[in-house]
Order: C-alpha cells, then structure tokens, then sequence
C-alpha cells in the first residue's frame, strides 16, 4: 500500500434533490414531513464555541435560541427522533429531553449536532440535522446496499436527518488505541484495507480518519474491528482517482504503516478480494434497489464534466481498461466498477 498528501482544494457546491430521487427516496420510505427543519435551526441569534474536556476547540458552536421559540424546536426535534428511531411513534420520547443543539460551521453541510437524554437513566443518544444534498444521500444509499451497515436517515425538503454512528473517531484511535497491546494489528490493518477497496470500488471520497469510526466488538478470545464512514459528503464528485483511496491521505498513515508492517502483498491482495466478492453479493441480492437507484442517478447531475472526465482517465490508466474512457458519468463509472468486479470473482 502506499500513502501520499492528497488535498481537496476546491469546496463542493450542494446538489438539490430531484424529483426523481425525491420518488426513490418515498418508495423505500426515506421521506418524512419533519416538525422542525434544517432553516428553523438557524434561527439562533447568537453562540460560543464548545470545547472538549481539555479546553481545545471542537469547531463546534453552541447556538442560542429566543426564549419563546425553545419549547417548539426541542418539542419538534423530539418528534423527529421517534420518526428517526421508530416510525413516528412518540412513546420512545415521554421521558426524553433535548440537552443540547450544536452547530458546526466546518464543511460543506453545517450539519446540527442534537444531544437527546433519557431523564429516567441519564442515557444520551445524538442525531444530526443537515442540508439536503443529493451527492450526501447517493453515499448514504450506496453504504446500505454495498457495506455490511445499516444506515439510517430521513429527508424533508431541504433538511437531512442523519442518525448518529458509534465509534471512535479514526484519527483518536490512530492516537491512543491503535498500537494497544490488546488489540490484534493484523485484524485492523485487514479491516483498513477492505475498507480502502469498498471505497474506491463505490467512490465514496474524502475518507480522512475523522470522516470514519473504528467499531470494536469483544469476540470470546479476541476483538473485531470495523471501519465505518460517517461523512458521505464527498460521493463521487472529484475528478482525483487518490480522493477515493484512504490510503494515499497523510492523516491515514498510521493505518497505511500498520498494513505495510503486518500484511503481505498475498494477503492484502487476499482482503481485496474477500471485499470485492462481499460487493458481488450485495450487487446481486440487491440488484432491483440498485438499478432503480442507478436509473435515478445516472439523470443527475452532481460532479462536473471535467471531474467526469479526469476520473475515468485515471481508472483507465489504474485498471489499464480503456473501457472506462466511454463512460459518460459517475454513475456509469462505479456501474463498470461493480461488472468488472462480477467478472474477477465469477471468472
């Protein structure tokens, strides 16, 4: 595996649902007429910033809200983490609050951070409340049919509401746990390298170690690891075949130095195919969502024509496939990474 610096000069725009995917997304029942949206939770006259336990910036801020529009926004966000969690109904929330709201002004969807607590054991959960962005709900759909997650998420107009995804964020356990004497370094490099496969094959970019969490899961004589994305912001847009490859950016690197110490050039190779048969399956048991998701997607228009082009460029001269140099779109691009897939494994 190798590493390099690999930077995202350029801000991406946010693309608009289409009525298009607006139908898909009522079909399998991802739409929702929220109490509160994303421009209610803006209305905040002022904040501060909010720290972690040892005083550093989160790049979060606490909003403040006019006193006599707290009840209804915290009344209406509770409402919407029944609908999140279950279906509407509103018995999960009688002895819930609302603890807290935080805005985060880093990135491109500004997202709101909503902190809801049970009064009865002081058990908290998060949920966020983000800008509707078609790239963001193609990476969300893509991760349920082609991951071994679940996601889950509703859309209202202009507002996405994101359930929150446990772990320890990528780049503190790279810190703290990575090395921990209890922990098998061969499982998490195998993991970091199916995950970098699942990501260039589905072109789920910008994969920095912040933008993912490290699930571990106590087995009876050892510990499992998942790697699992929680910003899917960056779903096929840049042109750089390297933004989609997690190892080629430096805040991945002691992930990228682990698998070069633990695994072989066998066994990663290995690991990739194990992921890319994980991928055959999925495509095949999930084949009429992904075409339906496919016809949607291939209309839109979220990346540009230089992206486009630059991309298939650059998995023709990776893949040495000039059939990739036909492609018209990113759609049409991961729609030739999954049928070379099928072939490699079936062949």
């Amino acid at each position: 595996m190798e590493n390099g610096d690999v930077k995202i000069i350029n801000k991406k725009p946010i693309y608009p649902v289409s009525p298009e995917l607006r139908k898909y997304l009522r079909f399998y029942q991802r739409d929702a007429r929220l109490p509160v949206s994303y421009h209610d939770l803006l209305g905040f006259y002022e904040s501060f910033p909010v720290t972690d336990k040892f005083g550093k910036d989160t790049l979060w801020e606490s909003p403040l809200y006019p006193s006599h529009e707290i009840d209804r926004l915290h009344n209406g966000l509770k409402k919407v983490y029944a609908m999140l969690k279950a279906s509407g109904n509103l018995r999960i929330v009688e002895h819930k609050y609302i603890d807290r709201i935080d805005y985060c002004k880093f990135g491109n969807s500004n997202p709101f951070r909503i902190k809801i607590v049970n009064r009865l054991n002081d058990i908290y959960d998060y949920f966020y409340v983000k800008k509707a962005d078609a790239s963001r709900i193609y990476g969300l759909e893509l991760e349920e049919i082609f991951s071994p997650n679940q996601v889950n998420y509703l859309v209202d107009g202009e507002s996405l509401i994101e359930e929150h995804i446990a772990g320890i964020p990528g780049d503190e356990f790279a810190k703290t746990r990575l090395r921990h004497t209890d922990y098998n370094p061969i499982r998490i490099a195998k993991e970091f390298v199916k995950f970098n496969e699942r990501c260039t094959i589905t072109l789920l970019g910008d994969m920095r170690a912040y933008n993912f969490v490290m699930q571990i899961t106590p087995d009876f004589d050892d510990f499992q690891f998942r790697l699992r994305a929680i910003d899917f912001d960056q779903q096929f847009y840049e042109g750089n075949l390297k933004v989609y490859m997690p190892q080629f950016f430096k805040e991945n690197l002691p992930y990228v130095e682990l698998a070069m110490e633990y695994l072989t050039d066998k066994t990663v190779l290995q690991y990739q195919q194990e992921e890319q048969s994980s991928i055959m399956y999925q495509a095949r048991s999930e084949r009429h969502r992904l075409r339906e998701l496919r016809d949607v997607s291939i209309k839109d228009n979220i990346s540009t024509v230089e992206n486009i082009s630059q991309l298939r460029e650059g998995l023709s001269r990776h893949f040495k496939d000039t059939h990739y140099r036909h492609c018209e779109s990113m759609t049409e691009i991961i729609e030739l990474n999954i049928k070379n897939i099928i072939r490699q494994v079936i062949s």
